[in-house]
């Protein structure tokens, strides 16, 4: 009845079976002369979701979380993750082989500057690292009185014998009904940029940056509508798209050239290098830009400048078109979800549904709308324990039943051309108990206090992340992820540069749209989240003496009533459900058929 085809459940290779491989380096190593290799989950522009040809560590190691880092030395190997994916790669590695260390407190320098000994060589790529974790590595190894060696070609390439090749999927046109502006007025935007930085050419490293200038977009890496591209803007003068041909039809290619040159990626070192011979200026992106890039800028005789990739601020304030269309796509969305959590509650309660079953029964409801593209990342839908594994991705060993008495909770997403979701919701099977209700209820609250927080412009995500632990906190317990993310418009599903969490610096500005997710985590118990997408809004307040902000809910699905104890919410907090789920009832329940309209009428109920 349902099925994915967008996404699999098979387990990746890990454990005994790639302990081989490992050895294998280590002689690529010794032949090399080098004493140790950083190996990180990442590709030449440090996207989030990397094509099969990049998954080095995943390969190396067998663990498949989106963001890590292992470091091979001659008699010692560490995998370094952040706390989400703590569980998943104790499972996946082998013990024998790789210890598990933390990737933030304390960094993998740390780990270097104890471990390196004198006079160790420490080899890396520089096209898979930043220029400033390249200064912190450098760092470590000084301390160590090791050095830091760039290699020119990668060494666990060398012993990857049946390593895929390089993604070719076709580029398409993002048409001005999507965009809602042309490549000539954003090109105009970005010189306004240059000229701020008083540089003579800005590289766009982010492949999310050359799409979104360009109005293309790809399908190169999962789950993320990017053609893998790289270009260069001077400040005068036409800018240059680096892209590989094959690509390219000859729409695509006459709609790129109406802007811009059209190279191959192969063509940008010499395209740099001759620039950068004239003492030009050179703006690279710190987040994106691979340390490789500035070596040959500087070497040439030019001046790499670091700093924020000024394309990203742009591109994270949405145009009214852009607004308009992840409005619609949210309303589409909607009526999936209430389709699938109907389906949900009549089937979940037998015992009989998995784990993959939601997932598929999910894609499939938003498949039927005919204009799915993709899912925007891979569902999350953890049942009981694996619930309280945040980034939990359930495979055919780890697929568990639904069973009653515990907590289900999917968090998925979709990739319309129109707009880009994100939703979680935390269902209960059968009766809660009144410690799950506590904590659903506490984590609502904080959801409700992001929602109806009014805040002055110039206000940054961590001065209204507290908003969003106050009642955890309250309890003593709290959650380890940030509150939200910034997200594309048909592109990542998680964009910078804003953020709601303890680090976001950066002032949300009308246009914006971030995550409202906050959550509880009880190890091998049950996890909750609830997370809507929330745009930023100009609001009005009376005898207000600055410019005032709020948010506007763009997600549209029920939030299961059966979990919240009543008693805990105030008044306005109650009033602000009600509201939500009166939008949600008339919005959706037109495009319903008669039994689930039935079921949506019982779950936005209001509560008394």
């Amino acid at each position: 009845m349902f099925e994915s085809r967008f996404q699999t459940f098979e387990e990746p290779e890990a454990g005994n079976a790639l302990t081989a491989r490992l050895k294998a380096l280590r002689e690529e190593l010794a032949r090399r002369k080098l004493s140790g290799f950083v190996v990180p989950r990442a590709d030449q522009q440090q996207n989030e979701y990397v094509s099969p040809s990049e998954e080095r560590l995943a390969w190396l190691t067998g663990f498949s979380g989106s963001a890590g880092l292992a470091v091979v030395l001659t008699n010692e190997a560490a995998l370094f993750v952040d706390g989400r994916y703590t569980l998943q790669a104790g499972k996946q590695v082998d013990p024998k082989a790789w210890t598990v260390e933390p990737l933030m407190e304390p960094p993998p320098e740390s780990w270097l500057a104890t471990h390196l000994k004198t006079g160790d060589r420490l080899g890396f790529d520089p096209w898979l690292h930043t220029s400033a974790a390249t200064e912190r590595m450098a760092a470590a190894c000084a301390k160590a009185g090791a050095d830091l060696a760039a290699v020119e070609s990668n060494p666990v390439d060398a012993i990857w014998t049946e390593r895929p090749g390089p993604p070719l999927a076709p580029v398409a046109i993002h048409g001005l009904q999507f965009s809602g502006e042309s490549e000539t007025q954003k090109l105009g935007r970005i010189r306004g940029e240059i000229d701020k930085l008083g540089v003579d050419a800005l590289v766009l490293s982010d492949s999310h940056a050359v799409a979104w200038t360009f109005n293309i977009r790809g399908a190169d890496v999962a789950h993320t509508p990017l053609p893998l591209s790289y270009a260069l803007v001077p400040r005068d003068g036409r800018p240059t798209i680096f892209i590989d041909h094959r690509k390219l039809s000859n729409a695509t290619r006459d709609h790129l050239e109406r802007s811009a040159d059209v190279r191959e990626p192969s063509a940008l070192t010499n395209e740099l290098t001759a620039l950068a011979k004239d003492a030009a200026s050179i703006a690279l992106d710190s987040a994106t830009a691979a340390e490789a890039l500035s070596r040959l800028i500087n070497a040439a005789g030019g001046k790499a400048v670091r700093g924020s990739d000024p394309v990203a601020l742009l591109r994270a304030v949405k145009n009214p078109t852009e607004i308009a269309g992840m409005r619609t796509a949210h309303q589409r969305d909607a009526v999936a979800l209430a389709r699938f959590f109907a389906f949900l509650d009549r089937e979940a309660q037998n015992g009989v549904l998995t784990e993959i079953d939601t997932v598929q029964a999910l894609e499939t409801f938003r498949r039927d709308s005919g204009v799915l593209k993709d899912v925007s990342f891979p569902t999350i839908a953890g049942s009981g324990p694996n619930g309280a594994i945040v980034h939990y991705r359930v495979t055919r060993k780890s697929n568990r039943r639904i069973v009653p008495g515990e907590l289900l909770l999917i968090d998925s997403g979709a990739q319309y051309q129109d707009g880009t979701t994100d939703v979680t919701r935390t269902i209960a099977v059968g009766e809660p108990t009144a410690e799950m209700r506590d904590r659903f209820t506490r984590v609502l609250r904080g959801h409700i206090a992001i929602a109806r927080a009014v805040f002055p412009d110039g206000t940054t995500g961590a001065q209204l992340d507290t908003l969003a632990r106050q009642f955890l906190w309250q309890a003593g317990i709290d959650f380890e992820h940030g509150t939200g993310h910034g997200v594309g418009s048909y592109l990542s599903v998680h964009e910078g540069p804003a953020r709601i969490s303890k680090l976001g610096s950066t002032p949300l500005k009308r246009g914006m749209i971030l995550s409202n997710e906050p959550g509880y985590y009880k190890t091998d118990a049950f996890g909750i989240r609830i997370e809507n997408l929330e745009l930023v809004t100009a609001t009005e307040i009376a005898g207000a003496e600055k410019p005032m902000n709020a948010f506007e809910t763009l997600t549209l699905a029920p939030i299961d009533r059966r979990l919240i104890d009543v008693k805990m919410l105030s008044d306005a907090e109650r009033e602000w459900l009600n509201a939500y789920h009166a939008r949600v009832r008339d919005e959706v329940r037109p495009a319903l058929d008669d039994t689930d309209k039935l079921w949506l009428d019982i779950a936005t109920a209001p509560l008394a």
